[in-house]
């Protein structure tokens, strides 16, 4: 796709508040858009926790951070936003979102000549995919995929030009060392969680993942849980020497340094994965009642990497919010751990060499 420099906008505004792995998926389309098109001013409004994702911005990019909860709450709050956004002069509105809150906002944009498209969800398309029978396991546009198209219908067309937030070798270690000290052997990430129970692989079959990547050679394992996930994960650490417990200390931005540094990444289809996108490592990902196909895979990363059963049950779920129709959940207990383990050792350096 070759880039087109001439639009006729100047200054763009774009919009994706939520949620994290949709927002992670939106970066590498901002930064290539932004570097694509150096004369056209553009500004990503999304909620203020996802700013880290957004560092090294071009020059002609901005980023707004709103609190909806606290600061722009119910129909009031999409009018005092609008107020907030009004002056600073958009000649065009790119929604990457498709929601209520961002609808009205793009209505008030109209009644005020600005033009404006949204994002094209094609639910009907996803049904077909999770129906019970004659499911289309056809591939889905991915996320990014789709945002492009939105701005294609502004008249941007470029590449997507992205590999990582940092340099090749990863983030500045230093704002973190302190938590997880130097990298001496190989470093593996461990994500075991997600939002809801058809996607996260059993954690006993998960230890046992984890307790073979420990027996395998030197190496840390960083076990990323948050809240009351620690405690269901908290003996691992006393369990097995490779294993550390990610201190929530380090903030989002700690953590995307961190995951620069891994030499893979071990995620359900989840938002872990899509922050490991952002820095280019790789990622091995579980798949239970949820499917790549329903493009949801993270940005880079490869299908063969995906762990999944082949069932004519699965996927159930485009988010994985459906209860399993057996109650077994058998598309994830049915996952061998040799399996999983195998595809993370792969990322290892097959010569180990002990700390000194």
């Amino acid at each position: 796709m070759k880039n087109e420099r001439r639009t006729g906008y100047g200054n763009v505004l774009l919009i994706r508040f939520s949620a994290i792995g949709d927002v992670a998926m939106s970066v590498p389309v901002v930064l290539s858009l932004a570097k694509s098109f150096p004369d056209t001013c553009f500004t990503f409004l999304t909620s203020v926790r996802f700013l880290p994702f957004f560092r090294g911005l071009p020059p002609n990019a901005t980023v707004i951070g709103v609190d909806l909860k606290k600061d722009y709450r119910g129909r009031g709050g999409v009018r005092r936003l609008f107020r907030m956004l009004e002056p600073m002069g958009f000649d065009a509105v790119a929604d990457l979102h498709g929601v209520l809150r961002t609808f009205t906002l793009g209505m008030m944009f109209r009644l005020h000549g600005v033009p404006v498209r949204s994002i094209r969800k094609n639910r009907l398309s996803r049904y077909s995919l999770t129906r019970l029978h004659f499911k289309d396991l056809s591939r889905r546009p991915a996320s990014w995929e789709r945002y492009c198209r939105v701005l294609e219908r502004l008249g941007f067309r470029f590449r997507l030009e992205f590999t990582s937030l940092f340099p090749p070798g990863g983030g500045d270690m230093k704002a973190v060392s302190s938590f997880v000290g130097d990298k001496v052997t190989p470093w593996v990430g461990v994500a075991p969680f997600a939002a809801h129970k058809g996607k996260i692989y059993p954690l006993e079959l998960m230890e046992r993942v984890v307790a073979e990547i420990d027996s395998s050679g030197p190496c840390r394992q960083f076990i990323f849980a948050y809240g009351g996930e620690r405690e269901l994960v908290s003996g691992w650490e006393a369990k097995y020497p490779s294993v550390s417990l990610i201190d929530t200390r380090l903030g989002i931005e700690g953590e995307l340094v961190l995951i620069s540094h891994l030499d893979v990444m071990l995620s359900m289809d989840s938002s872990n994965m899509h922050i490991a996108s952002l820095t280019g490592t790789p990622v091995v990902s579980v798949w239970g009642a949820t499917h790549p196909a329903a493009g949801f895979l993270g940005y880079g990363q490869k299908e063969e990497d995906c762990v999944q059963l082949g069932m004519k049950c699965r996927p159930c779920s485009v988010y994985g919010k459906k209860r399993c129709r057996y109650g077994d959940y058998r598309c994830l207990t049915g996952i061998a751990p040799d399996t999983v383990t195998a595809k993370v050792l792969a990322y290892l350096p097959s010569q180990q060499v002990p700390p000194t």
